[in-house]
């Protein structure tokens, strides 16, 4: 079950389960899409790999129970604010290479 964190790894943004803003990667490591885009060029600094927008899951029981009454995202923040100067050097050598490829 994906978790839905609360809020952006690098600057602690909210992002909400409803948030079009937020990103992941395959891990499932959330940043907000301002970070993706400006300070980590794509790159996500705890694997490497590239991100995509989050899925939103209804809040609202449409089929089956699948919906955030029954599975909430979740509370845990995880603020871990990106060291930039070594995320420079990753992304310097990552980010010219599609993510499917890295």
């Amino acid at each position: 079950m994906l978790e839905l964190r609360p809020s952006c790894e690098h600057c602690n943004a909210p992002l909400p389960p409803n948030s079009m803003e937020a990103r992941i990667c395959s891990y499932e490591c959330t940043f907000c899409a301002a970070c993706v885009d400006s300070v980590l060029a794509n790159v996500c600094p705890n694997c490497g790999g590239g991100f995509t927008p989050r899925p939103v899951r209804p809040a609202r029981n449409w089929v089956n129970d699948n919906f955030l009454g029954s599975d909430p995202a979740s509370s845990k923040v995880k603020h871990r604010p990106v060291d930039l100067a070594t995320h420079s050097h990753l992304a310097a050598a990552l980010k010219r290479i599609l993510p499917q490829d890295r």
